[in-house]
């Protein structure tokens, strides 16, 4: 009788470790056969660099662009990886091709795409064009990104039945995006409750782009905010004041600035929540861009930035090394000897190491919500995210 109980046991076992198990895989949520991303420079791996005539490149095509990783100019802009670099590695994933670089695969090869531009506005080119503000980039927006997908969808899968399967296993990365909406009117001049003014309408063109690969099939998206432009070197050096009140004392970033970063990202995050109760069915993960890269400029020792958090690494001199006459990449800008050391890159972008710190900071917790790390487990350890802090 005791023998014939073992095996019963052991049965028995199995099954509960099998669910278990299951129950497990469950919880975790599905991982991702591929990566799709819209949005502009934060998230650009080269579009802009086919887009742009060979023979007059701009300043993020040259050295010492792509330097600490890539070795050369990849269309990237900064000195290494990107946000959305650090996600494809860390899910094991390739890092995602630039949609015009022309060398997509169709099928089992497909991993991923990207479809972001640098420059690119949330809002069509018409919107900046009636209200005399020009962009000096792109005329790609969000909508054009939008386009391009559904083009290459037929491509990727041959029914509506296979898309959808194709598409809920696969994560979109819907941006940053909306920035440039903002950065080209403020750069020009233009004041503060006019470019305010702009939000509502650029967090519904994110919203309606959300809304449309949703009823594709999309399943999985994260939807970054907005970076705290207020410690933008290039910001800083255009905004300068006399006041001391127009800073905060402990970063020495412009307060009305980021608090205008703030305002864009409640507002995004309260329609976050408005689709998330018309589409139950889809993760919609809020991407903290902000708080993630606000301790680097609260704490830069702690994170290793000895080099500073306020000062470009990349410039032509003046307070925070930014001019905007000399761009980084053009004579006579010079580098700093280690990218690694500076948050800031070239006065707009961001380091190589301070992406890393905003990545690991969404994969690893506290600045994604839902927790990313709830939803798909970390793949690979190779992108070297998992520092101690």
């Amino acid at each position: 009788m005791a023998s014939s109980f073992i095996p019963f046991l052991t049965t028995a076992f199995a099954i509960i470790i099998i669910t278990l198990l299951n129950s497990s895989t469950k919880t975790r949520g599905i991982c991702y056969n591929s990566i799709i991303s819209f949005g502009d420079s934060l998230a650009d791996t080269g579009n802009l660099l086919r887009l742009s005539p060979s023979n007059n490149p701009l300043h993020f095509f040259l050295p010492p662009y792509g330097e600490s990783f890539f070795h050369q100019p990849t269309g990237r802009c900064s000195n290494g990886r990107l946000v959305i670099d650090f996600i494809a590695e860390s899910y094991g994933l390739p890092l995602i091709p630039p949609y015009l670089a022309g060398k997509n695969v169709s099928g089992r090869d497909f991993r991923g795409v990207n479809f972001a531009v640098a420059g690119a506005t949330a809002l069509d080119i018409s919107f900046f064009k009636e209200k005399g503000i020009h962009n000096p980039v792109t005329n790609v927006s969000l909508g054009t990104q939008l386009r391009w997908f559904k083009d290459i969808l037929p491509s990727l899968c041959s029914n509506s039945s296979d898309c959808r399967e194709f598409l809920q296993s696969s994560l979109v990365v819907m941006g940053e995006i909306g920035g440039n909406d903002y950065n080209h009117a403020f750069l020009e001049g233009r004041n503060v409750e006019e470019v305010k003014s702009f939000i509502p309408a650029v967090v519904r063109e994110i919203s309606s782009a959300i809304e449309e690969i949703i009823k594709l099939g999309v399943v999985t998206l994260i939807v970054p905010g907005n970076l705290p432009i207020g410690c933008s070197a290039a910001y800083l050096t255009y905004f300068q004041s006399s006041d001391k009140h127009d800073y905060d004392s402990a970063t020495g970033c412009i307060n009305w600035l980021n608090n205008f970063s703030k305002y864009h990202n409640k507002l995004l995050q309260m329609e976050l929540n408005r689709i998330r109760t018309l589409h139950p069915h889809a993760t919609i993960i809020y991407a903290d861009y902000y708080n993630a890269a606000m301790r680097l400029y609260r704490f830069p020792d702690k994170y290793g930035f000895k080099g500073g958090a306020l000062t470009a690494c990349c410039g032509a001199g003046g307070p925070y090394n930014y001019n905007s006459s000399v761009a980084c990449g053009y004579p006579p800008s010079t580098s700093c000897e280690d990218p690694s050391l500076y948050v800031c890159w070239d006065g707009l972008h961001l380091t190589e190491a301070a992406y890393k710190w905003i990545a690991r900071g969404l994969l690893q917790g506290p600045y994604s919500s839902p927790p990313m790390s709830t939803v798909c487990t970390l793949a690979s350890k190779s992108s070297g995210l998992l520092l101690q802090d």
